[in-house]
């Protein structure tokens, strides 16, 4: 069984960015009704973040769909743990430099990995389905 990893990466990018684009204007429209506080000033830079290690990690586990099913969880497991180093790391590292702006950062991180996580696990299941 062949898939073609090309245009399911570009449909996935379209969709990626769609998806972006709504939720921004959703965490806009959110920004205007609450208190400034609740709101991290780094969100914008949140979605750049979370819009590239989505695409990457989608890249990756696409570039793996064409061989064993055992390689493809492997690659699926190993780019999730990556990802989640990677997440603890800037969690870290900016709850060190910015201990005022703590708990926005943190819940709003949160919440886009969560957003972005089900995102990517219904692509990725539509993805096979559609190329069975």
């Amino acid at each position: 069984m062949h898939w073609n990893t090309s245009s399911g990466y570009l449909t996935f990018l379209r969709r990626i960015l769609v998806f972006s684009i709504v939720l921004g204007l959703l965490a806009t429209g959110i920004g205007f009704l609450s208190p400034s506080r609740y709101i991290t000033p780094t969100l914008p830079w949140l979605f750049v973040f979370f819009i590239a290690v989505t695409l990457a990690g989608y890249y990756f586990i696409l570039r793996s769909a064409n061989t064993k099913f055992i390689r493809f969880i492997n690659s699926y497991l190993l780019v999730t743990l990556v990802k989640l180093f990677l997440f603890i790391g800037v969690i870290f590292f900016y709850l060190l430099h910015n201990r005022q702006d703590a708990a926005a950062f943190v819940i709003s991180f949160f919440i886009l990995y969560l957003c972005y996580m089900i995102f990517e696990v219904v692509n990725l299941v539509s993805y096979f389905k559609s190329s069975q």
